[in-house]
């Protein structure tokens, strides 16, 4: 016979599931923090999770490692790069994206690149990452976090990062439906 403990099913803990932290910055209420790599137009090309108090750079070689789009090998002439803001500036964050094939440019918040005289010559990229973060939380059930396990699960779908990836999979159906009628 089991005992269920009161409000819990298999595999929550005490605190409503895995994979969660205390936000520092929340005073200390539980979160989960996402981590996207997108490319140059905001599509999501990976996604990881973990708890909200995990620095980013910890979450940098999972995510980099969850890519399922199959890439080129980087070479000489085209080699990867990947823009980073000042939370990777650190050996770890250096680490994960050399380990990974990436030339890493990691730019303080607000620099921008300016040429002799001083002006932008590129705009700030971070927008095109803060904008497909924000896409997810649309969906009720990512915003909520009704599903307790993050990354094994029983029943298909029923896990926190699978609905995350189901979303960012949902965009890119979306971009494409959108791109089909622009272009036909």
């Amino acid at each position: 016979m089991e005992l269920a403990i009161r409000g819990r099913r298999d595999g929550q803990g005490a605190d409503g599931g895995d994979l969660i932290g205390l936000n520092p910055t929340d005073r200390g209420k539980k979160g989960v923090k996402r981590s996207v790599l997108v490319e140059a137009d905001g599509g999501p090309l990976a996604v990881a999770i973990g708890g909200a108090n995990v620095h980013d750079t910890k979450l940098l070689a999972a995510t980099l490692g969850a890519v399922v789009v199959e890439r080129p090998q980087p070479t000489e002439a085209s080699p990867r790069h990947l823009c980073l803001d000042k939370g990777y500036d650190n050996p770890t964050g250096h680490q994960a994206a050399a380990a990974f094939g990436y030339v890493a440019h990691i730019r303080r918040i607000g620099e921008e690149k300016l040429d002799d005289r001083r002006k932008k010559t590129r705009p700030a990229r971070r927008w095109v990452v803060e904008r497909t973060l924000a896409w997810p939380s649309k969906c009720r059930a990512l915003s909520i976090r009704y599903d307790k396990k993050s990354v094994t699960g029983t029943e298909a779908g029923a896990t926190h990062l699978g609905l995350l990836q189901l979303a960012c999979a949902l965009l890119w159906y979306r971009r494409k439906l959108r791109l089909a009628k622009v272009g036909g």
